[in-house]
């Protein structure tokens, strides 16, 4: 599958898909706190879909080799680093939880993901979320005609590395658009100058996943989808969408409940 280039149309498109998936995690926002399971999360977001007009693009998603997803979005709670199937565990005070949310609507995706604390969490779960999220902005703010998605990955690895966390390398951000997953893989970690080159446009994902311990994941149990780092260190990750305008970027998946950018962006 090569690289598609949005035209004004499908640039609208995903700007309405985009908005939509964020504004499924402002719907769910009030409610994640101590005692609600990820599965009632899982019911809320599609009980917001429905109203939406908007379908879930992970239920039943099923690529080669995979179960399919059983769920409508993914809840990856603590040492779960992506891919977690809401379940009836009760969520407690100190938890972290990424909630991923991808719709399509007028079948445009809409791709995004947020870290939620549940109660009061610990200083070092508090760093790795806050450090994360700017690790992905430091990402984003790379993003223009003529660099490359080596200069991404380098930005993002430079940064979470600096900061005495590890980035994980099995998994990455993506191509998106009328398909759920497009050319080209967007690593979070790389050299400068290097990989594809970026033209307007494109609209990809930039996911990081930080580790507070060493980058290295495994698979949990036999479900077939979640992930989880080997040391059993919390694992954090933040996701949004971008386009690639004639000058620079523009992130396709905000709403009014998104968290503003981190200060050194606008600086």
């Amino acid at each position: 599958m090569s690289i598609t280039y949005k035209d004004a149309d499908g640039v609208q498109g995903m700007k309405i898909a985009g908005r939509l998936a964020s504004e499924v995690l402002d719907y769910l926002t009030p409610h994640i706190k101590p005692g609600i399971t990820t599965r009632e999360i899982d019911r809320l977001a599609a009980e917001c879909m429905k109203k939406q007009g908007t379908i879930s693009a992970t239920l039943g998603y099923q690529p080669a080799g995979y179960p399919p997803y059983p769920a409508s979005l993914c809840t990856s709670v603590n040492h779960v680093v992506c891919h977690g199937i809401p379940n009836d565990k009760p969520l407690k005070k100190g938890d972290i939880v990424n909630v991923d949310v991808t719709v399509i609507k007028d079948g445009w995706y809409g791709d995004t993901s947020r870290m939620f604390m549940v109660g009061e969490v610990s200083i070092a779960a508090k760093r790795l979320c806050a450090m994360t999220y700017d690790a992905m902005w430091h990402g984003i703010m790379h993003v223009k005609p003529g660099i490359h998605l080596g200069d991404i990955g380098f930005a993002i690895q430079k940064f979470a590395e600096s900061n005495g966390f590890s980035v994980v390398r099995e998994f990455c951000g993506h191509g998106i658009g009328r398909n759920f997953h497009e050319e080209p893989q967007v690593l979070h970690y790389g050299k400068p100058g290097t990989l594809e080159e970026l033209k307007p446009g494109m609209t990809f994902t930039i996911e990081p996943m930080i580790n507070a311990g060493r980058k290295d994941v495994k698979e949990l149990g036999n479900d077939g989808w979640t992930i989880v780092t080997k040391d059993h260190s919390l694992s954090a990750q933040w996701e949004h969408t971008v386009l690639v305008t004639e000058s620079g970027y523009e992130v396709l998946t905000l709403s009014a409940g998104s968290p503003p950018p981190p200060p050194f962006v606008n600086a």
